[in-house]
C-alpha cells in the first residue's frame, strides 16, 4: 500500500487562499465520499480542515497525485497550477513523519499546541464513521496519536506556550491601558472562542458578552464566565457597544461588513475597536482593516506575538524529533510488512484446503471400519507430504547459485538452522 499527503498550511498559503479550501463541518462527509469517487480504483481518505491547515490523507495500491490536486483544486475553485504552488506533497515515511509531527504540535503556528490533536482525531473519526478510512490510515492515525502522547509525556514542547487567545489578550493589552474597563464581544462559541473566552474572563473586563447562532450554547459560556448574550442578527446595530472583537464561527461569509464597522465607528465618536478574526474563512471582510481606528487581527497576523515564546521550546524539538523518527520507522516496518498478507492468506487456504481433503479421507476410511490408528497414521503421513512437496521439489530442480539459496531457505524455515 502506498500512504500520501497533500496540503497547504500558515506557512505556504496566505489565508485568502486557505479560505477557499476550508471545509465546513456539515459538509466534510460529502466531501470525503467526493474524494474518493474522484479516483479510478477504492481508496482510503481522510480531510482535515482546520484554520490554519487543509489537508488530505490517502492510502491505495499506488500514489495519484494528479486526481488528488485535481479534486481538491476543483473544491477550492482554484486553477491546478496556482494551487500547486501552494502546496506540499508527501509520501511514504514522509507522509507519516508529517502525520506525526502535526499531531504532536510541531507543525502548528503555536510550537506544541495541543488543540491540532482533538481536531485530529475528530478528522479521523469523520473519515472511520463516513467509511473512508482503511487499516493502513487507521494504523497511521493511531500511531500518530500514540507518539504525541509520548511527545507530549516526556518532553517538554508544550511548556511556555502561548496560545492564539493568550495572544489576543496581550494585544488588546497594548492598546487599551485597562483590560478592566473594555466590554468584549465573542461571536461564537466553539473550543477557540472558549478558550478565548476564558484567557479574557481572567482579566476581568467590565463586561462579556457572546453572540451564536446556537443560543443554548451562547448562554451556557456566558454563564460559566459572568456574561450575557445576543442575538447574531443584532450585531450590526450593536456593534459599536464594545471595544473588543473576537469572532471565530464556521460561517462561509463574512457576518461582520464593512458598513457595520464604519457605523460603529461614527456611534464610537471613532474610540478605536480591536477586532480579532480566528475565522477561516474570515467572519471580518478584510476591507475592515483599512479603517482608521480599528485594530485588526487575523490568524496570521497573530504570528508574531506567538512565535516570542518558541525559543524556550526550541530545545524540546529535538527530543521530539528523535521519538517521531522512531515512529515512522515502526510504522513503514508495519507498511513493508503489509505485503506479505496476501501470499500469508494464499498459505493460509491452501493448507487448509490439505487439511481437508485428509480429514475427509480419514472419515470415510472410519466409516469403512478401518482401525483409528492406521486412519490416523495415514492422516499424518498425508499432512506431511503435502507440506514438504513444494520444497522437496524445489531442492530437486534447482541449479548452480540458485540451490543454494532455496537450501539455505529450506533450512531456515523447516529445520531453524
Amino acid at each position: 500500500m502506498a500512504v500520501w499527503t497533500l496540503g497547504l498550511n500558515h506557512r505556504t498559503a496566505p489565508i485568502d487562499l486557505r479560505e477557499r479550501f476550508a471545509f465546513a463541518s456539515e459538509k466534510l462527509e460529502q466531501s470525503l465520499q467526493g474524494l474518493r469517487q474522484s479516483f479510478s480504483t477504492h481508496k482510503e481518505v481522510a480531510i482535515l480542515s482546520t484554520c490554519n491547515r487543509t489537508e488530505i490523507y490517502c492510502a491505495g495500491d499506488a500514489v495519484h497525485w494528479p486526481e488528488t490536486l485535481a479534486w481538491l483544486a476543483q473544491t477550492g475553485q482554484t486553477q491546478v497550477d496556482v494551487l500547486q504552488s501552494h502546496t506540499y506533497r508527501m509520501e511514504g515515511d514522509a507522509s507519516a513523519r508529517h502525520a506525526f509531527r502535526v499531531a504532536s504540535g510541531l507543525d502548528s503556528m503555536v510550537l506544541g499546541e495541543s488543540q491540532i490533536l482533538g481536531q485530529l482525531k475528530d478528522a479521523v473519526r469523520l473519515a472511520a464513521n463516513t467509511g473512508a478510512l482503511g487499516t493502513t490510515l487507521n494504523q497511521l492515525f493511531q500511531r500518530s496519536f500514540a507518539v504525541a502522547k509520548e511527545v507530549r509525556s516526556s518532553t517538554d514542547i508544550g511548556a511556555h506556550s502561548i496560545s492564539m487567545a493568550a495572544a489576543s489578550v496581550r494585544l488588546a493589552s497594548r492598546i487599551f491601558e485597562r483590560i478592566q474597563d473594555i466590554h468584549v464581544l465573542f461571536v461564537g462559541a466553539g473550543d477557540m472562542i472558549e478558550l478565548c473566552v476564558a484567557h479574557f474572563a481572567a482579566k476581568s473586563p467590565r463586561s462579556i458578552t457572546i453572540a451564536n447562532r446556537s443560543a443554548e450554547r451562547a448562554q451556557a459560556l456566558a454563564a460559566l464566565h459572568g456574561g450575557r448574550c445576543m442575538a447574531l442578527a443584532d450585531l450590526p446595530t450593536r456593534l459599536h457597544e464594545f471595544d473588543v472583537v473576537i469572532s471565530c464561527t464556521a460561517s462561509t461569509l463574512p457576518l461582520i461588513g464593512l458598513g457595520a464597522v464604519n457605523r460603529a465607528l461614527r456611534a464610537r465618536k471613532n474610540r478605536p475597536i480591536f477586532m480579532v478574526d480566528l475565522a477561516v474563512p474570515r467572519d471580518i471582510e478584510p476591507e475592515v482593516k483599512g479603517l482608521s481606528d480599528v485594530y485588526l487581527y487575523t490568524v496570521d497576523d497573530l504570528t508574531e506575538v506567538i512565535n516570542s515564546g518558541q525559543s524556550h521550546r526550541r530545545e524540546a524539538v529535538v527530543d521530539a524529533e528523535a521519538i517521531i523518527d522512531e515512529g515512522v520507522q515502526k510504522f513503514m516496518s508495519w507498511l513493508d510488512h503489509r505485503t506479505h498478507v496476501p501470499v500469508i492468506q494464499e498459505l493460509r487456504v491452501q493448507a487448509d484446503a490439505w487439511r481437508q481433503t485428509e480429514l475427509a479421507r480419514a472419515r470415510k476410511q472410519i466409516e469403512k471400519g478401518q482401525d483409528i490408528e492406521s486412519v490416523l497414521e495415514s492422516l499424518s503421513v498425508g499432512v506431511m507430504k503435502k507440506m514438504l512437496n513444494g520444497p522437496l521439489r524445489e531442492l530437486h530442480h534447482a541449479e548452480g547459485a540458485h540451490r543454494q539459496h532455496t537450501l539455505e531457505t529450506v533450512r531456515h524455515m523447516f529445520l531453524n538452522t
